[in-house]
């Protein structure tokens, strides 16, 4: 037996000790929707995957996959980490309609105050109920949802009735009932889609918050914009990191409890905050560019409220109908809601 043979056979012995599986590194690969220059990623994805790295010591890498770099369509984020495709998988809910209707409580119209408060109540919801009741399939490390949704067109927006003969994008099952109800049609789709639709006139503009409008250069191809006055949001969309339930599941229990530290309540109030500090920035883009932006009086608003209390109605409806209590619900996250964004 030469040198190079006794030296392999004993590293390999080492590696196999019990004591010494700390040094295991875990590499998760991360996959999400949106360009590497938005908000999100840039500013709250790589960020957080930064801090698990050093509290890790480097046994934990996580690998950013932006813009669908591996493969699918939105829509399938949530099916990819399940079936461990990905490790980590970052999404709006509502991408996938249907599927988690506990968590649209929180895509209802003028449900938001703060989105930070509003991203604890979120969170805590997860925890005690959604996890278990609609999230089976995966582990939630964040759920978070965005600043004020804010209605971007070709034409001005001024009054309820110039929703009328609009066709505006919508990213979710209930915002597209929102925007119907008010008078608008509606077309889902996720946001990468959203140049080409408003290039092609498939749509006259879109919901979004103004956050997230630089990184697809919105304010170039729109250049009026609404604004709600009032302490409720017009809406605003859900947001989740997941990851696969059987990859989480086989960390050592110190990656794990490293994970959980920087994950839930503190992951969702922190992408919460950055998202609503990024709001200002897109939003001056739009003002340096001469685009008008209007806000919509208390009064109006109060219109828009009225109008869109049917899909508030129906909703609760149709969890009664799942065996759901849609009312407690709401009550539940209201209560949360204000509870926090006191």
């Amino acid at each position: 037996m030469n040198k190079r043979t006794l030296i392999i056979g004993a590293a390999a012995a080492v590696a196999m000790l019990p004591g010494l599986a700390f040094a295991q590194e875990v590499t998760l690969r991360l996959h999400q929707f949106l360009p590497p220059v938005a908000t999100v990623p840039a500013k709250i994805l790589k960020p957080w995957g930064e801090e698990v790295t050093a509290a890790s010591d480097g046994r934990i890498v996580i690998q950013h996959f932006d813009a669908m770099a591996l493969g699918g369509r939105p829509p399938e984020l949530l099916d990819q980490a399940r079936d461990g495709v990905v490790d980590l998988a970052m999404t709006v809910v509502g991408y996938t309609p249907g599927r988690y209707p506990r968590t649209e409580v929180f895509e209802l119209p003028f449900m938001m105050k703060d989105p930070i408060g509003t991203s604890r109540a979120f969170w805590e919801m997860v925890e005690s109920d959604f996890q278990q009741s609609e999230y089976q399939d995966v582990k939630v490390l964040g759920a978070w949802v965005h600043g004020p949704g804010v209605i971007h067109t070709k034409d001005p927006m001024t009054k309820l009735e110039d929703m009328q003969g609009k066709t505006l994008r919508g990213p979710t099952r209930v915002i597209n009932e929102m925007l119907s109800e008010l008078g608008a049609t509606p077309v889902g789709m996720p946001l990468p889609a959203i140049p080409e639709a408003l290039s092609k006139g498939v749509v006259n503009g879109t919901v979004i918050p103004w956050e997230v409008t630089p990184s697809i250069r919105l304010t170039e191809l729109v250049s009026n914009h609404a604004e709600f006055s009032g302490d409720e949001a017009l809406y605003t969309a859900t947001i989740v990191l997941v990851m696969n339930q059987a990859k989480y599941d086989a960390l050592p229990d110190d990656l794990k409890a490293i994970l959980d530290e920087k994950s839930g309540a503190a992951l969702s109030t922190f992408a919460a905050e950055v998202m609503f500090e990024y709001d200002k920035p897109g939003r001056d883009i739009a003002v340096e560019a001469g685009n008008t932006i209007t806000l919509l009086d208390e009064a109006e608003v109060a219109r828009w409220k009225d109008a869109a209390q049917p899909v508030i109605n129906r909703w609760v409806a149709e969890m009664d109908g799942k065996g759901i209590d849609g009312q407690a619900l709401i009550d539940q996250a209201k209560g949360l809601i204000d509870q926090y964004s006191n």
